[in-house]
Parts: C-alpha cells; structure tokens; sequence
C-alpha cells in the first residue's frame, strides 16, 4: 500500500449510501407518510438517524482530499478544483431554489424562516458563508448549509495537510484523538446552542478525523477491522443514535462505526479485497450522489405543495408517491451531473494554455 493516488471506489459507492440516508431522513421528517401507517413506523425506525449521512460525508471529505492530494500543490490550484467540484451544482441548485420559493412560496425554507429570500439571504447562500449567519444556515436549498462548511474545510485544508505531513503515525493518532475532541465537545454543548450542529467551525473535528484516517492508511499503520466487521460496528452504533441527547448526538454515536468503516474500505480496495460497493451500480450511483444530495430535498417540497393529495393515502398509495419523489431525484441528479457537474467541473479544471514568446532571432 505505497501509491497513496491510488483509486478507492468503495469510497465512492459508499457515497451514495450515506445520501440515500439523507434523503430517507428527509421524506420521515416532511411527514411524506402518515404517521399511523406501518410503512411510516418503519422508515422513522430505520432512517431517524439519517443525519448520520451527513457527519460521513464530512469524514470522507477529509479522508478522500488528504489521500488525493498532490504533492508540491499550491493552495491555489487546490481550490481551484474543489470550486470546480461543488460550486457550479451549488449554483443552479440554488437559483432553481429562488425560483421555487419565489413562485411556490414556502418550498425552499425552513418552517420558521420569514418572507421569500432578500438579496442579503441570497448572496450569502451563494458565496457559502449562509451556515456562520444566525437565522440564515437553511435559507434557499436547505441542504446547502453542508456546503458552507466544506467551503470552510477547503480553506483550511492546505493548513492541515501541511502539519500532518510532518507527523508519523504516532503524531497521526494524536492528531485523530484530537479530532474527535474537537467532535465531542460541539455536541455536548448543542443541547444548550443548537446552532452548533450547522456552525461549520463545530464540524471541523469530522473533517479532521478524516484526514487523519487517510495518513494512517497511507503509512499502512492503520489497524481496524476488514471490511464486513466495519460495515457490523457502523449499523450497530447507527441503531444507537436514539440514547444520545440532542440532535448532535449522532455525531458522537456514529464516530466509531464511522471511523473504521472508511479506511476498510480504503484498505480492501488497496488488496483486491471483496467489496459490495465498489460493484458498478453503487460507483456509478455513487458518482450521482452529490446532485440527488443537492436536490432531494427541493422535489421533496414541491410534491407535497403541487400534489397535496396524493401524501398520507395510506401504505400502497404513500410508497408509490415516495418511489415517484425518488425517481425524479434521481433523474434531476443525472441531468445535472452529466450537464453540469461533469461539463463544467472539466472546464474549470482544464489546463491552461502557456503562451509561447518566439525567441529574438540572434541574426543581424
């Protein structure tokens, strides 16, 4: 395990998991199925927790940026590619959400968020900065406040890469012990500030842990468990979320499952091993995962405000409506990945042209 570029397509199946999570989370707490229906006991059983998706993503951010990163990168040209990567669906996503909320009225906001988006609320939303603004981290896409703070982990990156370059693997284990420090202590004081829990600053401890898991990996130090046993110790700390108090806790009940289940993955990659999520369907799933993410939640709302009638009809009729919601998420997410995140994300990244200076001919 010496090529630290090497592909980990378990990573990127595994993506598509961690949204599908978000988006069952989001079709429970919608209300999309009725309440006294078993179907709706069900899902809140199984995807109550869904947020869990979201602290794996911030995991493997920082996993997948520090095993990529190049060596002798420039902050600069590393920035250039992550703003390549999420901001032009970031874009669309949220002027299909002005759109939406300027049409349809309150599709794109949170139930206690004023008035239609003000110019300020907009600007905000798009340059990122929306997720450190009380009253503002849910304004427009809802989902975007996780942008926010990857934004803000992009800008430290090129900080933490650097220090943790230096470590060896017992510096490594500190760092990574730090981290989940810096995990902990958010969620113990949310119950008091629930603003914690979308205050970019208070995810950093994620993001950390992450880049930490990928030096372990890369100095082959890493000694977890191989894959199956990982995928064994994520459910079960995935069903514990319920005993933890505030709605942070899942941060801190899934750190453990989360935290070995992203390096086996890495690790049976590297060795051939098998794995269910390197199958074609969940890469190529998983390649969709961050447009279905971006805009799940927008075809969501506008089901229940269009087709009022067709949520809480019972079992049969609420699965039919849920399929029809997740197709056409799916289907909005292949658009906007074959038409805007691929296109212009090769654009944004190509290299750019040097300008050749003819040589002064020495002739007189």
């Amino acid at each position: 395990m010496t090529a630290t570029r090497a592909d980990l397509p378990s990573l990127t199946g595994m993506r598509w998991a961690a949204a599908f999570l978000v988006f069952c989370l989001h079709i429970v707490v919608t209300s999309m199925l009725s309440p006294v229906a078993a179907g709706s006991k069900i899902a809140s059983l199984l995807f109550s927790a869904g947020d869990v998706g979201v602290s794996f993503f911030f995991v493997l951010s920082g996993f997948v940026l520090m095993w990529s990163a190049r060596p002798g990168d420039s902050p600069l040209r590393f920035w250039r590619r992550r703003f390549a990567r999420i901001y032009p669906v970031h874009l669309v996503t949220a002027l299909l959400a002005l759109v939406l909320g300027v049409t349809l009225g309150q599709l794109v906001r949170p139930d206690n968020f004023y008035g239609v988006p003000g110019i300020g609320s907009f600007l905000a939303n798009v340059f990122l900065v929306h997720s450190w603004i009380p009253g503002q981290n849910q304004s427009l896409n809802t989902v975007s406040w996780t942008l926010a703070c990857e934004a803000f982990f992009y800008v430290t990156f090129p900080l933490w890469g650097l220090l943790i370059r230096r470590l060896k693997a017992r510096g490594t284990t500190v760092f990574a012990l730090a981290s989940v420090v810096l995990v902990v202590l958010p969620a113990m004081a949310e119950p008091s500030w629930p603003v914690l829990q979308t205050l970019p600053a208070a995810r950093l401890g994620e993001f950390m842990l992450g880049i930490a898991l990928a030096r372990l990996v890369a100095l082959d130090r890493w000694r977890g468990p191989r894959l199956d046993i990982a995928v064994a110790v994520m459910l079960i700390s995935y069903f514990l979320v319920p005993v933890w108090p505030g709605q942070y806790g899942y941060s801190v009940a899934t750190l453990v499952g989360i935290g070995v289940l992203i390096p086996a993955a890495a690790v049976a990659d590297l060795r051939g091993d098998a794995s269910f999520w390197r199958s074609r369907t969940m890469v190529r799933l998983g390649e969709l995962s961050f447009s279905f993410y971006m805009v799940h939640l927008m075809v969501i709302r506008v089901a229940r405000r269009v087709f009022p009638g067709l949520v809480q009809r019972g079992s049969t009729a609420e699965m039919l409506v849920v399929a029809g919601i997740f197709a056409a998420s799916l289907g909005l997410a292949w658009v906007l990945y074959e038409y805007v995140e691929t296109p212009c994300r090769r654009f944004l990244t190509r290299p750019r042209r040097k300008v050749v200076t003819p040589a002064m001919s020495s002739a007189v």
